[in-house]
This record gives structure tokens, sequence and C-alpha cells, in this order.
């Protein structure tokens, strides 16, 4: 019989691994519950199941939007996600006696996973889910440990994505309002199914927002108006016919401000030009900002209508019928929520207010149309204090919520360090 189909084997060796870990850990149990039933994805029928755990256990949490199945199926798929060129994944989901969904994890390397001050190999694990059981929690926990160890890790860190970071990233630990496209969404208590276990922060992810129907304050007015007068600034919003043009703009703030930065890597333009044609059927040229000194590109403000406004009414699915659904949403229900997904000055326009002033260029066109009454941007991680205060010198942002990565080290006899600080 092959070892992922022994779940007899499977939790012998989580109960030995448990118990030997359970002795210096704090707040877990020292035994396990072994009527739960813990399965490997290996089938399309677990994979269903994999989805619908998270269903499952999250659909009577207030504000709760079921993520679209496609979006998490995606990540699995050897053929759509890039990140498979240098690594590997295994899912696990877990059953009580009745055979219910109580539980699903995912365990992730990755080659290119990499973050500043390393010292040792870390692995990922994400897509976590549990009721409110710390035996329960306990043994998805383990086995992923267990995997990620036999593959040379020495950490995990969670949760996290396989692959990029602007989505499924985070712990959700403060603002439990519904969640924007893509963005981590759990009841409060996943955090101490974390912390008991062992896992320690290793930095705070920081979203922020702003209230597009308030006027700005007059300090970023003033910032505004100071470089509203020199000639030689400009901005201007996309247009959805010269997407090659703007690819190649974003590209080159982007890797001038973001490159390097918490292991974000370099975008080449063919990248940025098929994620923008990917975008344009719901692309709102009024709310993604260019700012140019003598038509060289200096900073931007990218921000789409946020879909979850629109994808909560389709249960999950994207198939012909709910395509045709969306829209008819899409024309009926008009979204009030636009999100920001990347805001980047290139270094050498950094603390001169060009933060207030692609802000107050964006609000002068986007505030009279009367379509928007919420704004949130993507996170950002407070080991990065420069890009916190830009977010923040706007003067009308407000947090918005937090969420949190975790790191769990192997070896408990190491020495724990948060994510260092970037200059």
């Amino acid at each position: 019989m092959s070892k992922k189909k022994d779940p007899g084997k499977l939790i012998h060796l989580l109960k030995n691994n448990h118990l030997k870990r359970v002795s210096g850990a704090a707040g877990s149990s020292s035994s396990l519950n072994l009527s739960m039933q813990l399965t490997e994805v290996f089938s399309l029928k677990h994979a269903r199941d994999f989805i619908q755990a998270n269903v499952e256990i999250n659909k009577n949490i207030p504000n709760y939007i079921r993520p679209m199945d496609k979006d998490i199926n995606d990540v699995f798929d050897k053929q759509k996600n890039k990140a498979y060129r240098f690594g590997e994944t295994k899912r696990w989901i877990l059953k009580d006696e009745s055979g219910n969904l109580i539980g699903r994890i995912a365990a992730f390397v990755n080659k290119k996973y990499k973050n500043k001050g390393d010292e040792f190999p870390a692995g990922g694990i994400g897509f976590f889910d549990c009721i409110n059981d710390q035996q329960a929690a306990d043994m998805l926990f383990d086995v992923a440990r267990h995997w990620l160890a036999k593959k040379g890790m020495e950490a995990m860190d969670g949760p996290i994505n396989f692959g990029e970071r602007d989505r499924w990233w985070g712990l959700l630990v403060e603002g439990f309002q519904p969640p924007v496209y893509c963005l981590n969404y759990n009841a409060p208590y996943y955090q101490e199914l974390f912390e008991n276990y062992g896992f320690k922060k290793f930095y705070n992810q920081i979203c922020f927002g702003i209230d597009p129907q308030k006027e700005i304050s007059k300090k970023t007015l003033d910032r505004h108006a100071h470089l509203a007068a020199n000639p030689d600034i400009s901005a201007r919003y996309i247009n959805k016919d010269q997407l090659e043009k703007y690819a190649a703009d974003f590209t080159t703030v982007y890797n001038k401000a973001w490159a390097g930065h918490g292991g974000l890597k370099e975008l080449r333009k063919e990248q940025v030009l098929a994620m923008f044609k990917k975008m344009k059927p719901i692309m709102d040229e009024k709310i993604i900002w260019f700012v140019y000194h003598k038509e060289t590109p200096i900073a931007i403000f990218t921000n789409l209508p946020d879909l979850n406004q629109w994808f909560k009414y389709l249960d999950g699915k994207f198939d012909l019928w709910h395509k045709l659904k969306f829209l008819w949403i899409k024309r009926t229900k008009p979204n009030k929520k636009f999100t920001g997904l990347v805001f980047g000055i290139i270094p050498e326009f950094q603390g001169m207010g060009v933060d207030s002033y692609i802000i107050n260029e964006a609000k002068l066109v986007i505030q009279p149309l009367n379509q928007y009454t919420e704004y949130e941007m993507q996170w950002i991680g407070e080991f990065n204090p420069k890009m916190i205060n830009v977010a923040e010198s706007f003067g009308d942002t407000f947090r918005s919520r937090k969420l949190t990565t975790y790191r769990y080290i192997f070896d408990r006899t190491k020495e724990f360090k948060p994510h260092p600080i970037l200059n």
C-alpha cells in the first residue's frame, strides 16, 4: 500500500511528531483525536473537498465572501502557476468521525521564496482553514511541518501563497469587514490556533483606506499645489487603447520603486501588458494613474473595482452560466468600492509630495463621478517603514485592516528573528 493511501501510518507518524513537539509548546493539547481523518489531496474529489472545506467552515461567519473556485484551483495547476518551475505543493483535508469537513491546509517549497535576513530555508503553508479546535489545527500544522522537513526546510511561514504576494497572504487579525478580492479572510480565533501551536509573528501587513467622498486635508492640497505649479510635472489616467505604452511606463516605475523590496522581483513589460489585457474587461480607466516628469514616468497609482462586490453573488463559480450572470450583475449592480493594487514612486522623487499630487489629481476626476464610496489599498509590510510613511503621509488615510505572516522554526532551540526592517 502506498504511503499516501495509508492513513493509519500517517496518523502514527503525526502522533509521534505531535507528542514530541507539544512537550515544549504552551497551550497545545498532548494527544490527538484519532477519530479525525486526515487525507492527502490526490484526486478531483479531494480537490473539490479542499475548496468546500473553506465554505463549510466559514459560511456562517459575518462578512465572509466565498473565493472563486478557479482562483484557488489555479494556484495548484502546474500548467497555470509558474511557481511550479521552482517548487512543489501538497494539500490535505481533515474530516471528523461523521465525515464532515473540519479543516484543510497546503504546504509549499519554492526555491525562489526568500526573505531578507533568512539564515535557513523556509517553506510555506497556506489555504489553512479549521474549526475552532486546537487538536484539529495541530494535526494540520503537524502534517505540513513533517512534509516540509522531509523537503529540507527548517521553518514554515504562513499563511502565504504559492506564488505572488499580492494575493492569499497573511492571517487576518484586525479589520474583519468583507474581504477585497483575493485577500485572505478568517475568523478571529484562527490567531489563537497559530500562536498556541508555536507560530510567532514574522511581520505585520497593513492595509489602508481612504474615504473617496471626503475632502482631502489642507496639507495634501498644499503639497499638490506646489507640484501642480511645476510645468515639468503632469498626471494622467490610463487609456485602454494605449495599453502597451502604459505597460512600459508601469514597468519602469515598479522596477525602480518596488523590485527587491520584501522579496518582490522585477517585472518585464510583456508580463505587465499581459496583466493589463487580462484586467481590461473590468478596468476603470479613471482609477489607474501615472505621474510624469518631462514625459518620464515617476509614479503609479493602480486601482481596480473590487471584484468581490460582484463575485459575492456567484457562489465561487465561473462557468458559462455564471459568466453570463456576472455580466448581468456588472451591468445592474453598481460597484461602490475600488481597491489599490500598486502605489509607487521612483526613489529620486520620493519625499517631494508626488504622493499628494497623484492622490489629489485622481480625486479631482473620481470624486465628481460620485461612483465610489469605499477605497482600500493592498497591504504594506511593517518592515517597510518608508512606504508605510508614504501611505500615512496623505493625512487622509486610516488603517483598514491588519494581517500577520507567521513563522515557525522547526528547531525550537534556534533564536527567532522577525523580518528585518528595510532601509
